[in-house]
């Protein structure tokens, strides 16, 4: 089999700022870096794959690159993908470089089995609409009110937190959208659980706030993350403080909710265990994105059936998606298109991105 590669600069709609990852100055980043894959076996079958490296794992285009470069994929059988992904896990961390051979494998595993991926990981069909949050990045309390006016067909909005000015933000989204339910994700900016307390208390008094996403830093004790909980007057949602199902030790007590996402998980089939490791141990879930392409949001929308709900928005923030796939139009995924179709399902907004600048290893 062989592997190729290349690096697609997806271009934000918006500056786009978070309290883990900002731009020069804190103005927010302009441009994501997302890398494909495409692994083609000798009859010429193939499977496309994607990660969004994220800095703040130690992760970046070029380190998945290096990863890219030590493998040996001559022997390689889209079949044997578990196999593969057993070899895979030995390499320590690198998940994103991980989650887009884990999508390319599965890819063109379900296509050779003729199969939409969901039905080939044996998953129950996800409905043909699913609501999504639309998430408002950090920016200045005016900038936050007209993206929010412009967000009014989304039922159900995100706000970033982790700054001085996190009240004025809110009170600027609360002018534009006075009840609409609201997620709040700080991203770990409160670094003790004093400070994460009185934060979450005084966001509580906006009755439409339904839950507070990754309050503290991943490396808190899960002391501290119950102590949280067993106050906190909103529940809880882990995202960085879980990756992998073998994760959920560390977040049981702690959280109501787990937040999973393919990239920081390792690929479709980790996220699959962590969704179902984290029902089993009683804790709701969401299946969540990185900025993305729709191609890696498609993949994200067919393991849907394992959640609670959604925050599958990643592409809808690009102004130069790669691809057409599970659309989210006014906050609802249209998934119609990707029904039988096998694979991953989505498709090329240009033909020739998938024939040309590649760079192909070994």
């Amino acid at each position: 089999m062989r592997l190729s590669w290349k690096i697609f600069d997806l271009e934000m709609r918006d500056p786009w700022s978070i309290a883990s990852r900002q731009g020069e100055g804190g103005k927010g980043l302009d441009v994501t870096r997302t890398v494909f894959v495409r692994l083609q076996d000798a009859q010429g079958n193939i499977g496309i794959g994607e990660a969004s490296p994220v800095p703040y794992y130690g992760e970046s285009p070029e380190s998945m690159v290096a990863i890219f470069a030590r493998l040996k994929t001559g022997d390689w059988e889209f079949a044997d993908w578990e196999v593969i992904e057993r070899e895979l896990e030995k390499i320590d961390g690198h998940y994103a470089a991980k989650c887009a051979l884990n999508t390319a494998l599965l890819d063109g595993a379900a296509r050779a089995g003729s199969k939409p991926l969901d039905q080939y990981l044996n998953l129950a069909r996800a409905a043909s609409d699913l609501t999504s949050s639309f998430t408002i990045g950090l920016a200045e309390p005016e900038v936050i009110e007209r993206k929010v006016r412009d967000a009014d067909a989304y039922p159900l909005l995100k706000l970033k937190v982790g700054l001085e000015t996190d009240f004025q933000n809110l009170q600027a989204l609360r002018a534009a959208a006075p009840t609409k339910p609201l997620r709040v994700d700080a991203n770990e900016a409160w670094k003790t659980r004093d400070v994460a307390l009185a934060k979450i208390e005084a966001l509580a008094i906006d009755p439409n706030i339904l839950c507070v996403e990754q309050p503290m830093p991943r490396s808190a004790s899960p002391e501290d993350w119950i102590w949280l909980r067993e106050r906190s007057p909103l529940p809880l949602m882990a995202d960085e403080s879980y990756r992998q199902a073998g994760d959920i030790d560390q977040v049981l007590g702690g959280f109501d909710w787990v937040n999973v996402k393919l990239v920081k998980a390792g690929g479709p089939h980790q996220a699959k265990l962590a969704l179902e490791e984290a029902r089993a141990a009683g804790l709701k879930t969401m299946m969540g994105c990185m900025i993305e392409s729709s191609w890696l949001i498609s993949a994200g929308v067919r393991l849907a059936a394992l959640a609670d709900d959604l925050d599958l928005d990643g592409a809808a923030l690009v102004g130069n998606d790669p691809f057409r796939g599970a659309a989210i139009p006014h906050g609802i995924l249209d998934t119609e298109s990707l029904t039988h179709t096998p694979g991953i399902g989505a498709q090329p907004t240009s033909p020739g991105f998938l024939e040309t600048g590649w760079h192909y290893c070994g």
